[in-house]
């Protein structure tokens, strides 16, 4: 019995980006490519207030600093710092940041409702 081992390798310098709601983004893992989440590379500053039905998020800060907006909560964002983003929650962030999301299940860019 042969055992197929399936595996996704992208370099976000290489994959086109485009924007939307949070800012700039690189699908580096999407939803055609059938893996359990989504894996986006996003340059935030002013990302639009939304929320997700069907879909939670972590974003990990991979450089710069902001703020988030969580439902009626304001964090403070910076290098380093993880945040879980349940279903529902609406949020945004502002600032200077670079993000690495993860979105579970995968579907998130058909999964956003923009509030502003």
């Amino acid at each position: 019995m042969t055992t197929q081992t399936n595996f996704i390798r992208r370099d976000p310098a290489l994959v086109q980006p485009w924007a939307e709601t949070c800012g700039e983004i690189r699908c580096l893992i999407e939803e055609s490519d059938g893996a359990a989440g989504e894996v986006h590379h996003v340059e935030i500053q002013d990302a639009k207030l939304h929320y997700h039905e069907r879909t939670d998020e972590f974003y990990y800060v991979i450089d710069g600093q902001g703020t988030m907006i969580l439902d009626e909560t304001e964090i403070e964002l910076h290098t380093g710092v993880v945040v879980y983003i349940p279903r529902g929650v609406k949020h945004k962030a502002m600032g200077n940041l670079k993000v690495l999301t993860v979105c579970i299940p995968r579907g998130v860019l058909n999964d956003i409702h923009e509030l502003e």
